[in-house]
């Protein structure tokens, strides 16, 4: 469980910032969110983390947009098969399918697929714990990641302690966050192709 979140759940923190740089709007109100529940306290708790709604539905669209591992585990044929127009011919092939960025990026399933909207997960049932076909970051059924609860919460808290006690910006001067290249690099994980500089700033309140 350690090793598999040693990679997946940094990509997590570097997309889900990239998103935040990029839209100043969704930034600014993140961070009056947590700074809210945080009040005049030296650090978060749990019960911070536990009021802190719109940063929740941040992390939610982060994984929809961006899968840190979007392959998921292979799977192996119990028999020669046709599918989706492929011969399959043996028995016990293993296939590796990217179904998931798909299906989470469907216009069919998802408005505005390619969009960053965190409102999209306000007063919405689906969730990534495996119980919703449209939305399978951690996989689910016995396929599930058995490291769920801690990769989530591993985020949630460096989330919202970035936001909490930093303001952030573009290391260069004149360049702004919309210009942020987020192209994917390549790999079982999928981190940025350019890695995420930030340029923090003690917050002051």
């Amino acid at each position: 469980m350690f090793m598999a979140g040693s990679d997946t759940t940094p990509t997590a923190f570097e997309w889900a910032m990239a998103e935040l740089i990029k839209n100043p709007n969704i930034m600014k109100r993140a961070q009056e969110e947590v700074r809210g529940a945080v009040g005049n306290k030296s650090k978060i708790d749990v019960h911070d983390i536990n009021r802190m709604d719109y940063l929740k539905c941040i992390i939610n669209e982060t994984l929809r947009l961006h899968p840190p591992l979007p392959l998921l585990l292979p799977r192996k044929t119990s028999a020669s098969v046709r599918f989706g127009g492929y011969d399959i011919s043996e028995k016990d092939s293993r296939l590796k399918e990217n179904y998931l960025m798909a299906i989470q990026k469907d216009p069919a399933i998802w408005e505005k697929p390619e969009e960053f909207l965190p409102e999209r997960f306000k007063d919405n049932p689906v969730d990534f714990r495996g119980q919703y076909y449209e939305f399978l970051t951690f996989g689910g059924g016995r396929r599930g990641c058995p490291g769920i609860t801690f990769s989530v919460a591993s985020v949630e808290y460096v989330i919202a302690n970035l936001l909490c006690w930093f303001d952030w910006g573009m290391p260069s001067a004149g360049v702004q966050g919309q210009d942020l290249d987020m192209s994917e690099g390549n790999g079982l994980t999928v981190p940025m192709k350019i890695p995420l500089h930030l340029l923090p700033t003690l917050h002051a309140p």
